[in-house]
């Protein structure tokens, strides 16, 4: 995500009133289900962190997190738009949104920063791959050492899966987990205009109707030949 905050930063520097800050990350349960967690989208999926965390550099235990000589460290937007923006990417859609508070020792980009120490203030569930809004977790089989990785859907497409509640991961993180406001605004339309429903299903009936009629005339065309 360092590319997309922008190359130009200011020296390092140590802030202990936070910035609120806007991130995508990946959600994770603990092994025994008793704490949630997240890893990061792109440098950080090998570790998972909690609620409240200290950046750790995955590559080396020798210099302090983040380095100048490394792109360790958590990183996240100033702007929630930026952040939204970058969920459209199809390779971060199966991820959440989170609003945090980033503090501790920090590099200052452009459009975001990139820091040590952060606090998870509300984690944002946005649409499920079929394009409704998410209202459940289940597990993707995958995940990292003492950590099994999320996947936010539907209650249709969770299917038979054991769904874990955003209500219940809440609980687990401490944290309120909502559905993405921008996520059910994309289906409100349909929402708040039910009656378009039974018109809808009536103009496609009528259309089959139709079509049927269209090729009994086209067979009778053919037997008379």
């Amino acid at each position: 995500m360092a590319g997309r905050l922008s190359l130009r930063r200011t020296p390092q520097e140590r802030r202990d009133v936070p910035w609120r800050g806007y991130k995508l990350a990946y959600p994770m349960v603990s092994a025994d289900g008793t704490e949630a967690g997240f890893t990061g989208v792109s440098l950080g999926r090998t570790h998972a962190y909690g609620v409240r965390a200290e950046a750790r550099c995955a590559q080396s235990s020798r210099h302090q997190s983040p380095s100048r000589l490394c792109d360790c460290g958590f990183y996240c937007f100033h702007d929630l738009a930026d952040a939204r923006a970058l969920a459209c990417d199809p390779q971060y859609q199966q991820s959440v949104l989170l609003e945090v508070d980033a503090a501790g020792r920090y590099f200052l980009y452009e459009r975001g920063v990139r820091y040590s120490k952060q606090t998870v203030r509300s984690v944002h569930a946005g649409l499920c791959a079929c394009g409704w809004p998410a209202q459940v977790f289940v597990a993707t089989g995958t995940g990292v050492v003492g950590w099994r990785k999320l996947l936010p859907v539907c209650s249709t497409c969770a299917g038979n899966r054991p769904p874990l509640t955003l209500d219940h991961f809440s609980r687990l993180a401490g944290v309120p987990v909502h559905r993405d406001d921008q996520a059910v605004a994309f289906t409100a339309g349909a929402a708040a205009n039910p009656e378009l429903v039974p018109l809808l299903s009536a103009e496609v009936t009528l259309l089959h109707a139709r079509l049927d009629e269209l090729q009994s005339q086209l067979d009778r065309l053919t037997k008379g030949h």
